[in-house]
């Protein structure tokens, strides 16, 4: 009889476990092909994740264990104090890293200055940074009542835009039209009998940080005029609200071309929040778009899905991370993009992020300025861990940063390797000191 109840009690367990998370099974060969190839990629020339521990779920969610017992996750949406966020971009990474976050874009609005000090910090804790951006922009078509804002993001590779200053000059534009926006918004509701400062504005972003409507949503919490973040967007701030107010964004096409331009890969944000996604969706994979959120920390978006397939867009996601807290918010790392989008994503982002690279070391050649070598080390600036020598020679240099940018088999590309030939005929600045990038 007690054995009876037993083998009774441990089907029930058995059951209870399946219902509450799905039985665990092991990849299947597509998946493990996969795996292979993005842990490859986030760590490079560090030893690769053991696939023998490799499980998902039944819905093909990774939930595979890498070195250390820790999952391979994706972070590709979050903002730091440089835009609206709450967060320094050192402590947003150490906050990533204790979420277990492997991969992470840093996605402020209309800015990448905090990328720098994001990759500085995510050399301490072994994560791998995606230089990005958040671009506002505006769909405008004939119809007037169409019209409305839009978020696209930018995905670079490790050592940024191939034409910085183009790109930075277009954001600059933008952020310029931030400030008057924000003015506006302080004048409108000062209309409304709530006398806001502009100058608690401007404090609360902080200094160089172009003021959004969460800057000015926190004024009015301090000032006692609403009783949280919520209700000054639910009554005044929300698009087209009583205290909205538009900027000098550029159209959203625009933006996306010069993602294209530069190197990029162009990615649509939270097409849930649009009243038209269609026909914007439409308009913007004829201008280039690579794909557009789908997943989200509560799961897979089908309508939105469906909408990538039609497009034949790239499916990703992230998890807005501001940390201003609440129980409204998605945590760090809380979306699990599937193995196999990461692997889509990859496949379409590699290539393009290999010309970026290639571009930036054909300036080089052709003109090697300081300024033009500042391009290779900007985002990806060499960092020395514990128990490694610091460059010698400007080949040095230049094989570390390429071990940290491509795959092995991206970097035997003969393209690669004819330009690594032409570099070793000049000499670098290398920390003062002028010597030959062959140098032995």
């Amino acid at each position: 009889m007690v054995g009876e109840n037993n083998s009774s009690c441990k089907a029930k367990d058995r059951k209870k476990k399946k219902k509450r998370g799905g039985s665990k099974k092991k990849m299947t060969a597509e998946q493990f092909s996969a795996f292979k190839s993005v842990s490859e990629w986030v760590y490079l020339d560090q030893q690769h994740l053991s696939a023998a521990s490799c499980v998902v779920d039944d819905f093909g969610v990774q939930k595979s264990q890498g070195r250390g017992g820790e999952k391979l996750v994706f972070e590709l949406h979050c903002h730091s104090k440089h835009s609206d966020g709450f967060l320094s971009p050192s402590k947003l990474v150490e906050r990533a890293h204790m979420n277990g976050v492997k991969v992470l874009s840093l996605t402020d609005h209309d800015t990448m200055s905090g990328i720098p000090e994001a990759i500085e910090a995510a050399r301490r804790f072994g994560i791998k940074i995606v230089p990005g951006v958040e671009i506002s922009t505006i769909f405008s078509p004939r119809n007037s009542d169409l019209e409305e804002p839009v978020h696209i993001l930018a995905y670079y590779s490790s050592c940024g835009p191939t034409r910085y200053e183009e790109l930075d000059k277009f954001l600059a534009s933008i952020r310029e039209g931030r400030y008057l926006r924000a003015k506006d918004m302080i004048s409108k509701l000062n209309k409304l009998k709530l006398p806001l400062k502009w100058e608690h504005v401007a404090k609360i972003a902080g200094k160089g940080v172009a003021p959004g409507r969460l800057h000015v949503a926190r004024a009015m919490l301090e000032a006692g005029y609403v009783e949280n973040l919520k209700q000054a967007f639910s009554r005044y701030l929300y698009d087209g609200g009583p205290a909205y107010s538009t900027g000098s964004e550029p159209l959203v096409e625009e933006a996306v071309k010069l993602i294209c331009e530069t190197g990029g890969l162009a990615v649509l944000a939270h097409p849930w929040a649009l009243k038209n996604p269609v026909p914007i969706i439409r308009k913007l994979k004829d201008a280039g778009l690579h794909g557009m959120e789908v997943y989200r920390s509560d799961g897979r978006l089908a309508v939105y899905s469906d909408l990538a397939d039609t497009y034949g867009l790239l499916k990703l996601g992230g998890s807005d991370y501001h940390g201003r807290g609440g129980h409204g918010e998605s945590e760090l790392g809380s979306v699990n993009l599937p193995v196999l989008v990461l692997h889509d994503f990859l496949k379409v982002a590699r290539p393009i992020w290999c010309g970026a690279i290639k571009d930036i070391l054909e300036l080089y050649i052709k003109e090697p300025s300081d300024s033009n070598l500042a391009r290779i080390t900007s985002f990806g600036r060499i960092g020395i861990s514990k128990g490694s020598s610091t460059p010698k020679c400007g080949k040095d240099l230049i094989d570390r940063s390429l071990s940290l940018w491509l795959t092995n088999e991206e970097m035997q590309n003969v393209d690669f390797e004819a330009i690594k030939l032409r570099l070793s005929h000049i000499s670098i600045n290398l920390g003062g000191a002028i010597v030959p990038v062959d140098a032995k």
